[in-house]
């Protein structure tokens, strides 16, 4: 049980229990949207009583797309609540935490140095170590690292 205990207690369940609550509740208003303004639009222009009556006739083939329309507008209504309600304003919030605590936007840090970077410096650093002097300045070369080193393979 105690296992139990700490897998419902773990912030990402309580969060996703949120999630689905909002999210239900959050489908009533979408659909009467949907149902109220969008289908009753969509079916004056295919010329039907309800949308998903809705058909495109190809000859003697019948499309029902009032149901593909409908579905589709409802994903989009979603799409476009929950990025400008939910994923715009945490990202501001989370940009304006940064740079309370940082004080500068994330875009103004310096791109962190990659793996072949660092084999370079680490390199140069060696060599500098081995004779005493300054790093050789000489680029990186496809292959080269601690075990292919200037003085030849092990």
């Amino acid at each position: 049980m105690k296992g139990f205990k700490e897998f419902i207690m773990r912030g990402n369940v309580i969060e996703l229990a949120v999630a689905v609550i909002i999210g239900a509740a959050f489908t009533s208003i979408v659909n009467a949207l949907v149902d109220g303004i969008f289908n009753p639009l969509i079916a004056a222009i295919f010329n039907a009583d309800e949308i998903n009556k809705a058909v495109w006739q190809i000859g003697p083939v019948s499309l029902g797309v009032g149901a593909v329309l409908g579905a589709l507008i409802n994903f989009l209504l979603i799409a476009l609540v929950v990025y400008f309600v939910i994923i715009l304003p945490m990202n501001k919030l989370n940009e304006a935490a940064y740079v309370r605590k940082h004080g500068h936007k994330p875009e103004d840090e310096e791109e962190p140095p990659t793996e072949t970077d660092l084999l370079v410096e680490i390199r140069d650093l060696l060599a500098q170590r081995e004779t005493g002097g300054a790093p050789e300045q000489r680029p990186a070369v496809r292959g080269e690292g601690p075990a292919h080193g200037a003085h030849g393979a092990q």
